[in-house]
């Protein structure tokens, strides 16, 4: 595998609606993080880092096993 060429890895961010309940910035993000309990999809005041929700994701985040899609 190839070293990345940036020095810095980043992930998209995707804007939601409302405002932070802590400092009351419109400023609101939705990306996936990975926390103590696993991968999760937080939304995020982007001023004071304010957890808005959170809500677990695939044990592998992004990808997904065969297994995990039987029944």
């Amino acid at each position: 595998m190839a070293r990345p060429d940036t020095p810095f890895v980043s992930v998209i961010r995707e804007p939601v609606g409302g405002e932070c309940p802590e400092c009351g910035a419109p400023d609101l993000r939705r990306y996936p993080v990975v926390g103590e309990h696993g991968w999760e999809k937080v939304t995020k005041c982007q001023s004071c880092l304010c957890s808005v929700s959170r809500e677990r994701w695939g044990r592998l985040g992004p990808y997904s096993l065969t297994v995990d899609l039987m029944p």
